[in-house]
């Protein structure tokens, strides 16, 4: 195997199309011949192999293009969608970036300031391959820059991917890896990748119906925002043969409802995180949240409820940060909680740091979320906590109802006759806020907002 496999197998789909963006359609030859033209313009302005270079902008043909030319000059690619001046003044130090690249109109190149690389590096000096560094969400603290071995990443999607030429939407940031995950099974397997005016409900949809799209990757928060918009109804979705879901957890009524909705569809559970990538999963069924990890790849253990992880394909460590990787016998703690079934099946009930503590008695957010959305008076809603000097925590809900008339007496009365034998009192949201919508990040994943017990 060359080391620019992928490259070649560009070359056997010539005319095929590989990237549309608004009205416009590259082909793979096209790709090919860009990726070589751009890797030699880099290499003009002082790009190497192992320079390390931040690519800044979402998802474009210019974006992609510029990806796979760092990849074959054997670059370290740090991808960043939006960064304010701060966060991209952090990533130069931190990463000792040498390069800045960016893509959102066209390509700017900039040679920075040199600064200390870590010495993470050297292991893909040692290698002689290409890096990525992904920039952890933050959630427990500050983000952490993720190293992978970038040509390992690339192999680990070779002979594994979808058989068909189909259409994806890269509905994901480019900074994600599950946006680059999208992006690899698609050109690795000749499909088309499909871009987005932009990464909204209504524009998705409409894209799905214009070029027919058949997988769309996206998070339960972005599918409910599809639902309560009704664009599901408003476009024409029939195209799409697989809706593939994951981030965070999903709760079984949302899963339920997109079912019904776009029945054509096969909806499956993907699971991953940044520091050990995402693993080849199968649904147990369309309407179930449970599934399998079938990577070979990629073992799996429950350790006191948790999920822990071991790769072959794993990240190299985290740069300039001492933060434990993994557990002294080489296993990564993935902080979901999971339940599994006597057939080999797993669920994502939450996250460790989302466990509501009830005076002792232990409430996961999605939990009581399915149930709420089970109402046909809420619209959606969104389950955290708040501190209480008595049981510790509060379960807290925002609701945005259907009717927008009713009050939050209206619906702490419905909620607290709806939830009436259908859980332990201890698992009734205490405190009901009304909402216009769901908080949630650029990444449509839920914004929780969660208080100590302590």
């Amino acid at each position: 195997m060359t080391r620019d496999w992928w490259l070649e197998m560009f070359s056997e789909w010539l005319h095929h199309p590989a990237i549309v963006q608004d009205d416009e359609t590259i082909t793979y030859g096209q790709l090919t011949t860009w990726i070589c033209e751009t890797a030699g313009r880099l290499a003009d302005q002082g790009i190497q192999k192992h320079s390390v270079v931040i690519l800044q902008g979402d998802f474009s043909i210019t974006g992609i293009t510029v990806f796979f030319a760092l990849v074959h000059l054997r670059a370290i690619v740090i991808p960043i969608v939006d960064p304010t001046p701060s966060s991209l003044a952090t990533v130069w130090t931190q990463c000792g970036a040498e390069f800045l690249c960016k893509t959102v109109s066209g390509l700017t190149i900039e040679r920075l300031v040199e600064t200390t690389q870590p010495a993470l590096y050297e292991k893909l000096k040692t290698r002689d391959t290409s890096g990525l560094v992904l920039l952890s969400s933050g959630s427990t603290g500050t983000s952490k820059p993720i190293l992978h071995d970038l040509d390992g990443l690339l192999a680990a999607q070779r002979g594994a991917t979808v058989k068909h030429k189909v259409s994806i939407v890269l509905t994901l940031l480019f900074d994600h890896i599950g946006g680059i995950n999208t992006l690899l099974r698609s050109l690795f397997a000749g499909g088309v990748a499909l871009i987005a005016s932009e990464r909204t409900p209504e524009a998705i949809c409409r894209l799905i119906e214009k070029r027919r799209a058949k997988v769309l990757p996206a998070t339960p928060t972005f599918l409910n925002l599809i639902m309560i918009g009704g664009f599901h109804q408003l476009f024409n979705l029939e195209s799409l043969r697989l809706i593939s879901y994951g981030t965070e957890p999903m709760p079984e009524e949302l899963l339920r409802k997109l079912h019904q909705a776009i029945p054509r569809a096969r909806l499956l559970q993907t699971f991953g995180t940044s520091e050990m990538g995402i693993a080849f999963t199968s649904s147990r069924s369309s309407h179930s949240t449970f599934f399998k990890i079938d990577n070979t790849n990629i073992s799996y253990r429950i350790v006191n409820d948790e999920l822990q992880l071991r790769s072959t394909t794993g990240f190299l460590g985290y740069l300039n940060n001492d933060a434990k990787s993994y557990s002294d016998d080489e296993w990564f703690s993935t902080g979901d909680i999971v339940e599994s079934s006597d057939d080999g099946f797993i669920r994502i009930r939450g996250r460790v740091q989302e466990v509501i503590n009830v005076g002792g008695q232990k409430v996961l957010p999605v939990e009581v979320e399915t149930i709420l959305l089970q109402s046909p008076m809420i619209a959606d809603c969104q389950v955290y906590s708040e501190s209480n000097a008595v049981t510790g925590q509060l379960i807290c809900a925002d609701i945005v109802p259907w009717d927008p008339t009713n009050t939050r007496a209206d619906m702490r009365r419905h909620i607290h006759s709806f939830f009436a034998n259908k859980v332990e009192a201890f698992k009734i949201p205490t405190r009901i806020k009304i909402v216009n919508e769901v908080e949630h990040s650029s990444r449509f994943k839920r914004r929780r907002h969660f208080d100590s017990c302590d």
